[in-house]
C-alpha cells in the first residue's frame, strides 16, 4: 500500500507546492508510481505540471462533495508514472458546503482508499491553512513534511501546526506522524539562513532533512512552463536538491 504524505505549512511562500510538485516528479522518474492531489484553491500544484486552473473539468471538489470518484477526476502527467488530481477555485467553497455534513474530515481519506493501493505514493499539497481542507489531507495522510523557508519568522506559526498535528493524531487519526522539515530557499551566502537552520535543527533534531533545497532561479521559472524543474533544467541545483530528497526519502521507506 501506498504511503500518503501531506505537504503543509499555514504559511504562505514557503515552497510547499514547489516541494509537492518536484518530489512527486523526482520520484516519479525513479521509478515509482506516485499521485499528486492539489487541495489548495490556488491551483498551483495543477498549473505547475501544465493544466489549467478552473478548466471545465472535475476536481477535487466534486470528489470531497461526493460527486466523483477520485478515479474519475485523475489526469495523466507528462512524466509516466505522474498522476495528478487537479483543483480548482470552488474547492474554497467546500470548506463551507461541508460543515455540516458528518464524516467531514474524513471525505479525502475515504476517496484516496479505493486507489492507494495503486500508487507508492500519495502527495497531497495543503493550502495555507489549517481550515477543513487540510484537516482532510492530515487525516489521510501517514505522514507530514513541513518546508520550511530559511528566512526571518522562519518559525513563526510552527508550533501551531505541531499542535494540529498532535490534534488530528489524538482526534481522528492516530498513524500520523512528522516525517520531517524540509528547509527551503536557502542562500548559502546568507547568514540568516545558517542562523536559521542552525535553530531549527535545535528545536527538532533528527527530524529535519538532510537534503536542503536552495534558492534558485531555474526552480522559480519553472512553474511559469508548466513543468517540475527536472523537466525544465534537469541539471539545476533545483532539481538536483529534489532529486537527493527523493532518495533521502526511498532510503528511509527501504529502512523502515
Amino acid at each position: 500500500m501506498g504511503r500518503v504524505i501531506a505537504i503543509a505549512n499555514q504559511k504562505g511562500g514557503v515552497g510547499k507546492t514547489t516541494t509537492a510538485v518536484n518530489l512527486a516528479a523526482s520520484l516519479s522518474v525513479a521509478g515509482k508510481p506516485v499521485l499528486l492531489v492539489d487541495s489548495d484553491p490556488q491551483a498551483n500544484a495543477t498549473t505547475g505540471l501544465g493544466f489549467e486552473r478552473d478548466a471545465d473539468r472535475q476536481s477535487l471538489y466534486d470528489v470531497l462533495l461526493g460527486d466523483a470518484r477520485l478515479e474519475e477526476v485523475r489526469l495523466a502527467t507528462e512524466l509516466d508514472m505522474l498522476d495528478l488530481v487537479p483543483a480548482d477555485p470552488d474547492l474554497i467553497g467546500a470548506e463551507i458546503e461541508l460543515v455540516g455534513v458528518e464524516g467531514r474530515e474524513s471525505r479525502l481519506r475515504n476517496a484516496l482508499s479505493e486507489i492507494r493501493q495503486s500508487h507508492s505514493f500519495v502527495f497531497i499539497d495543503c493550502p495555507p491553512s489549517l481550515g477543513l481542507l487540510t484537516v482532510n489531507a492530515l487525516t489521510a495522510a501517514d505522514g507530514v513534511i513541513v518546508p520550511l523557508q530559511c528566512e526571518y519568522y522562519a518559525l513563526e506559526g510552527l508550533s501551531q501546526l505541531v499542535k494540529t498535528i498532535e490534534m488530528i493524531r489524538e482526534e481522528l487519526n492516530p498513524s500520523l506522524k512528522l516525517d520531517g522539515i524540509l528547509l527551503t530557499m536557502f542562500d548559502k551566502r546568507n547568514v540568516i539562513s545558517h542562523r536559521v537552520a542552525e535553530e531549527v535543527h535545535g528545536f527538532f533534531s533528527d527530524r529535519v532533512f538532510r537534503s536542503i533545497i536552495p534558492r534558485n532561479v531555474r526552480l522559480s521559472e519553472a512553474p511559469s512552463f508548466g513543468k517540475p524543474v527536472l523537466l525544465y533544467d534537469t541539471r539545476s541545483t533545483g532539481s538536483e536538491s529534489y532529486l537527493a530528497l527523493a532518495r533521502e526519502i526511498l532510503d528511509a521507506k527501504a529502512i523502515a
